[in-house]
């Protein structure tokens, strides 16, 4: 996303975050390398594709366990309505809204979602993004996740993308690029990969930014759930070189 909200600084919350076993201060520095790596291959991503942070939100929400094709023919429903606003998504009815978001898949629960998070929006901030932004990172975090159907991988992408916080967003393909390359166990969680990034490049917005949406084509052309093709891969050298 081009425009950019103000810059606020990453808190980390340390003592709350527990490294994976398999994961070493050592092992940091190669982050650098595989950026670079699928920088020069894929080049820059422009994400997120949104023409303002509310809608940046909106797809946030609507992107949950579904292709963002379908995302795009929801969108485009909702603008053709006039409902990105978070006024007009609280004031049309449930139903309608169901009807309107339906290509994006759960659109029962992402309704309610959308509802949910407008009302948060309007009875913590009176309804404005920019005094939401404006409240710090980890407190917001919480807040955001209390919300109905909004968890973490949801939470730091309105962050990160409709407010330029400083988190690093961890999806699916996050974690099995990770553990692959036998940075993280199977099992660890989303906070201990998250502050495998964020400790790395502390606050840096547009680096998280960008490997985020990296990491995401090259799980998509490459670093698939069955069939990876890491021969093809730009970091199937690292995985060659035992690193």
């Amino acid at each position: 996303m081009k425009a950019a909200l103000q810059k606020f600084p990453i808190l980390a919350p340390h003592a709350l975050l527990r490294m994976p076993v398999s994961v070493t201060d050592e092992s940091q520095a190669p982050l650098d390398e595989y950026f670079n790596s699928l920088f020069t291959a894929l080049g820059p991503q422009h994400w997120w594709p949104a023409k303002t942070p509310f809608e940046v939100i909106v797809g946030a929400i609507l992107t949950q366990s579904t292709a963002w094709t379908n995302v795009e023919r929801a969108l485009a429903n909702l603008r053709s309505a006039g409902l990105l606003t978070p006024a007009a998504i609280e004031h049309i009815p449930l139903r309608r809204l169901e009807n309107l978001i339906q290509s994006s898949g759960y659109w029962r629960q992402k309704a309610r979602t959308l509802k949910s998070f407008v009302r948060f929006l309007r009875r913590e901030y009176r309804g404005s993004l920019k005094r939401m932004f404006e409240t710090s990172t980890l407190v917001l975090r919480e807040k955001l996740i209390g919300v109905f159907g909004i968890g973490p991988e949801t939470a730091d992408s309105i962050l990160l993308y409709a407010g330029q916080h400083g988190v690093f967003v961890v999806d699916a393909y996050t974690k099995r690029m990770l553990v692959r390359h036998g940075w993280a166990d199977p099992d660890a969680k989303y906070d201990e990969i998250r502050w495998q990034f964020e400790r790395r490049f502390p606050g840096n917005v547009s680096k998280f930014n960008e490997f985020h949406a990296l990491i995401v084509a090259a799980g998509k052309n490459w670093c698939r759930k069955t069939d990876p093709k890491c021969d093809e891969c730009p970091l199937g050298r690292y995985l060659q070189e035992g690193r």
